[in-house]
Order: structure tokens, then C-alpha cells, then sequence
């Protein structure tokens, strides 16, 4: 298992190649793993790509796709996968709920090298009516799942008996949006029993790491809405802190997540007081989106609302793409809300890694000497960039400046060599 190795000092290849990429030495990258302050999602039987996510690491970015009971075409959520890759995704999660939830899972896995995740309890609320699950069910799925190479879970084991109280006291406008916070409270009132996940916990890890599975701690309680950031979400924060200890003490790698809705001014503190009760585990958060009126445009909510979060010290951002509240994503929208997360994180970089520098260096350079093939290239996005850029030029400039061209000025009468 990859903490235990690391706590004995054995750095396998992909250890040694992600500690490379991040620019880290080997020693103090097989000491943050060791700790727990950096993850490497990747299943025992599985073939994954090296990406390291936590302290002093790049800001990674994962996309969600998948099915919907209304919509369901495997095709499509193959190509989300693929263009998800292509520009530039670090991890895929399968958060179908619609058709073969196996074969579906299965045949995105094969699809790509990069981490895949799961919500394993959407699949055991699939097999029955949600409140007649049985306990064993919550676990059979999370085998199951394992078995079948998934890298990295969410599984909501935050939720217990006296965060449910403080929710009943909560006077919240939205109450819950995790779906698998909601499946889980449910079950709970139903049944009126603890939630298994909290409950049985040394047993999920015990089979998490038998696969060593990362397990990422879900925000059953994260706000809908920036007027929820309340008092029952810092709650959380505290027993999700408890439930990282634990997996580090039985050698299970382990990320939490975090608010989906906060406005600008708490994102912040809420990173801070995560990392704080967390001790430092890795942060992943679903933007936060920093308004509730972008509708058609929430890529762009979450995008400002990442980079403030990444430049706090989140760690994984998940992306939201213009279809956020409104629908399935289609393949388009999950480029748009990839490329969107993917400025948030470079520009977070900007501050903390010497990479992302180099990359706008290029790029500065490239500008400079009105280099547009290397523009291209660098850009996140050359197609497009093309395409703009081919609507309306000139041999030397783009069509915005023409002969105005401040730096074909400056090189003519100020003599200031391109």
C-alpha cells in the first residue's frame, strides 16, 4: 500500500515520476505521502497515470461524467471522456445513475489511464427502494467497485446522528444538494439507524485498502446556496477531521471535500478552517461557486471561485460546467467547464509553481514576437484560438490593433528589439 511504503522509505516508479512532474525530491515526496498530505489515487489492479494531489503539488482538476435515468448513451459519456483528457484533465469520476451502472463503469474505466472515481452508494440506491437498503448493501457496492479497478470513492461518512440534529435546528434555504448525502440521511430517518458508512468505518476501510482505494470524504452537508455557509457545515468539517486520522492511522490514502456555494469573501477562511481540522488533507472542492444567478454560466462562477479556493490551499477542483442546474452536460459543455477549471488552477499555480510560470513566460515571449504558432500551441485551447484569430488577420498583427499594433510600434520607433 502506498502510505506504507512510503513510511518505509520504497518510492516505486510512479511515485519517482510524480514527484518528477511536481518537481519535488523523492525524500520529502515519500514524506508528504506518508503523512497523508499528498494522494496518489491508483487501485492494485489497475494501470493509472501518475497524479499526485495535495501539499506543494500542481492544482488538479477532475471532471464528472456519466448517465441519468432520462439520458442514457454510453457513446457520449466515451467522447465526454475523451475530451476531458484531451484538454487537460488529472481525474475522471463515473457518476452515472441511469442503464448498466456496471457495464457503463466498466467500459469508462478502460477508456482512459487517468485516476476514476465513484459515488458507490448512487449504485446501491439503484438496487431497491433507497430506505429498504440494507446495511450490508452499503458496503457490497464499495467491493464491488474495487473489484472492477476504481482508484478514488466519495463516500459520505460524515453524516451521523448529531449532525442530522443540528440540520433539523439549521435554518437553511436549500437543506441538502449532496445526492449522496440526501440518499444517506434518508436511509438514516427511515430506518432510524446510524449511518453504516460512520458506523462500521474501520470495516469500509479495511476493504479500501485491500485495493488501496483512496477514499474521498464527502460533504454531505456542503451549501446549495451562498446563504447556507452555515454553522452544520463547519460540523462537518470537525468529524471529517476524526475520519482522516483514522485512515491514516490504518494506512488508507484519504482527500476530503468541500463547498459547492460560498460567497467570495468566506472561500478563504472556509479553505483554512478545512485544512485546519483536516490536518492538511488534501481539499477538493466543486468550485465554489461564488454567485446562485449564473445560470448557463455557473463554469464561470465556480472558475472564481476556484482560483481563490486553490490559491488558499484546495488542492483538487472539481470542475461545473454551463449545464450546472439545469441538465446532463453535454460533450461541448464538459470542454467549456474543463478549460474553465483549468484557468483556475494555472492561475492559482502562477503563485506556487514554478512550471505554471514557465508556461506564461512562453507564452509572453511568444506574444511578444507576434509568434502565433507558438501562441497557438501553448494556448489551452489551439483550435480555438485559430479559429478566433483566423476570422479577421493580418500578415503581422491580429485585426484588433492593425496598424496600431503597440508592439509593432514600439519596435519601429523606440527600438525595442522582438
Amino acid at each position: 500500500m502506498l502510505i506504507e511504503e512510503a513510511r518505509k522509505g520504497y518510492a516505486n516508479d510512479l511515485v519517482k515520476k510524480a514527484a518528477e512532474f511536481e518537481n519535488i525530491s523523492l525524500e520529502k515526496f515519500l514524506r508528504l505521502i506518508s503523512h497523508g498530505y499528498v494522494v496518489m489515487p491508483k487501485n492494485v489492479l489497475r494501470d493509472t497515470a501518475p497524479k499526485a494531489i495535495g501539499m506543494m503539488c500542481s492544482t488538479k482538476v477532475n471532471v464528472n461524467v456519466g448517465t441519468s435515468i432520462d439520458h442514457v448513451n454510453l457513446d457520449e459519456e466515451v467522447e465526454k471522456v475523451r475530451v476531458a483528457e484531451k484538454f487537460g484533465a488529472d481525474a475522471v469520476m463515473d457518476l452515472s445513475t441511469g442503464g448498466d451502472l456496471d457495464a457503463i463503469r466498466r467500459r469508462l474505466i478502460k477508456e482512459t489511464r487517468l485516476p476514476f472515481g465513484t459515488v458507490p452508494i448512487y449504485q446501491a440506491a439503484r438496487g431497491c427502494r433507497i430506505v429498504d437498503m440494507s446495511e450490508d448493501d452499503f458496503f457490497e457496492v464499495v467491493e464491488k467497485q474495487c473489484r472492477d479497478g476504481v482508484d478514488f470513492m466519495t463516500i459520505h461518512a460524515g453524516v451521523n446522528w448529531e449532525s442530522v440534529e443540528k440540520l433539523k435546528r439549521a435554518k437553511r434555504l436549500v437543506g441538502i444538494v449532496s445526492r449522496g448525502g440526501a440518499i444517506t440521511l434518508a436511509w438514516m430517518l427511515h430506518n432510524e439507524k446510524e449511518n453504516p458508512y460512520y458506523k462500521e468505518f474501520d470495516y469500509l476501510l479495511e476493504i479500501l485498502k485491500q485495493y488501496d482505494v483512496t477514499i474521498s470524504l464527502g460533504d454531505a452537508y456542503r451549501p446549495g446556496s451562498i446563504f447556507d455557509a452555515d454553522r452544520v457545515k463547519l460540523m462537518e468539517y470537525v468529524v471529517l477531521g476524526e475520519l482522516v486520522e483514522r485512515c491514516r492511522e490504518r494506512g488508507v490514502q484519504c482527500i476530503v471535500e468541500g463547498p459547492g456555494h460560498v460567497s467570495i469573501d468566506l472561500i478563504e477562511p472556509s479553505v483554512k478552517a478545512m485544512k485546519i481540522a483536516t490536518n492538511n488533507a488534501p481539499l477538493y472542492l466543486l468550485g465554489p461557486l461564488v454567485t446562485d444567478v449564473a445560470l448557463g454560466y455557473d463554469h464561470i462562477a465556480a472558475a472564481i471561485g476556484a482560483a481563490i479556493a486553490a490559491k488558499a490551499g484546495a488542492d483538487f477542483i472539481c470542475y461545473v460546467t454551463p449545464s450546472e442546474h439545469l441538465g446532463l452536460p453535454t460533450v461541448e459543455d464538459v470542454k467549456e467547464g474543463v478549460i474553465a477549471a483549468k484557468i483556475a488552477a494555472h492561475a492559482a499555480d502562477l503563485i506556487k509553481n514554478e512550471k505554471a510560470k514557465e508556461w506564461d513566460y512562453e507564452m509572453s515571449i511568444a506574444r511578444k514576437k507576434l509568434d502565433w504558432e507558438k501562441q497557438f500551441k501553448l494556448s489551452l485551447d489551439p483550435e480555438k484560438a485559430r479559429e478566433i484569430w483566423s476570422r479577421r488577420r493580418s500578415n503581422y498583427a491580429c485585426s484588433m490593433c492593425g496598424d496600431l499594433c503597440a508592439i509593432k510600434i514600439a519596435e519601429k520607433f523606440f527600438e525595442i528589439s522582438l
